[in-house]
């Protein structure tokens, strides 16, 4: 079983975007689309306002919401969140969304210290915090 996160890749010229879910940690072999190497992406790497890409977590032991952004992120058909997703370990929860919808998202999970969250924008890429 693989209790990393998974590592996602990025084409530069048609723009989709594939996760490895055994990702291979050799130099030699890369994912290719389009002809060329597909890009790793790296969480809040992309300059954009980060009040409105960095997720927000509250909850309790029964559970969390995950807000994108401290700032409501648009959620236009041009600009909006595709998913929300929290990992806890060896347990991956992802919620994906749709323009129109709020930038929110209700998981069963725990609240509590070391949790990681990600939400990917489909505009300014991947965006993480760790609950502390």
């Amino acid at each position: 079983m693989h209790s990393a996160k998974k590592k996602m890749f990025k084409c530069v010229k048609c723009g989709a975007v594939v996760e490895a879910v055994m990702p291979c940690d050799c130099a030699s072999c890369g994912v290719v689309c389009c002809g060329d190497a597909m890009a790793e992406v790296i969480a809040n790497t992309v300059d954009a306002a980060k009040e409105k890409h960095v997720p927000v977590v509250a909850g309790d032991e029964r559970g969390v919401k995950v807000t994108v952004g401290s700032v409501a992120h648009p959620m236009t058909a041009e600009h909006y969140i595709v998913w929300i997703e929290v990992f806890n370990g060896a347990w991956l929860n992802r919620k994906y969304l749709r323009p129109g919808e709020a930038p929110t998202a209700e998981f069963f999970v725990p609240y509590k210290r070391g949790l990681v969250v990600r939400a990917y924008c489909n505009l300014h890429g991947l965006w993480e915090t760790t609950v502390e």
